[in-house]
Parts: C-alpha cells; structure tokens; sequence
C-alpha cells in the first residue's frame, strides 16, 4: 500500500494571473457598490481578468465607473455557450441582473478572495 502525501501546490506562490487555466469559462458580473453599476463579461480565466479589472490594468468601463467587486459568476464547460450567455445578460433589464446577483450573493460580498483561495 503507497501513502499519498499531500504535496505543496506548486503555483501558490505565483501571482493569481499566472496560475494556470482550466478548460472553464465564465459569465461574471462586477458591480462599484451594492446595487452600484454593473459590468458584464466573459473569460476563460476568472480570477486573472477580475485582477485586470481591479487593478485597472486595461483602460475601459471597468476603469471609469469603479466596478471592480465580483458579485456573481457562472461556470460554462463551452466558450461558446458562455459568450451566449454573457451577451444575453448584456441585454437584461437591471432588476433582472439584481436578482441574479441576490439569489447567489444577498450581501453582496465580493467574491473575488473566495476564487482566488
């Protein structure tokens, strides 16, 4: 019988944006406060584009507005699927978009920490 040992991760030292990807995509929302102004997008690395997003490393929306708190997010197996998805939420009303966010985040917490971890 072989013992596994758990082995340190070797990319915990690395910076969130250098860890690497996996095969999922995601659909995010960023908002600049509770029931702020929203940013819809799309990625196949979320912890990455939300650190560009906070560190406002691309100029745009997300830079001008402050919305930098990631307050929901789906996973998609398909990049694809995710797109479609991201441009219909593009087209939601705002309370369609709040309720979204209510039902998986009610405080409004940012998110970001816990994907990173």
């Amino acid at each position: 019988m072989r013992l596994i040992t758990s082995q340190p991760d070797p990319h915990a030292t690395l910076a969130p944006w250098k860890k690497p990807a996996t095969s999922a995509s995601y659909v995010y929302l960023l908002a600049s406060s509770p029931y702020g102004t929203f940013y819809v997008g799309v990625t196949s690395d979320l912890v990455k584009r939300v650190w560009q997003h906070r560190e406002g490393v691309v100029d745009g929306f997300t830079r001008v507005h402050g919305t930098t708190r990631l307050v929901w997010y789906e996973v998609h197996a398909d990049i694809m699927e995710a797109i479609r998805r991201e441009k219909l939420i593009k087209k939601w009303h705002r309370d369609w978009k709040v309720n979204l966010v209510q039902r998986m985040n009610p405080g409004w917490e940012d998110l970001y920490d816990q994907t990173v971890g």
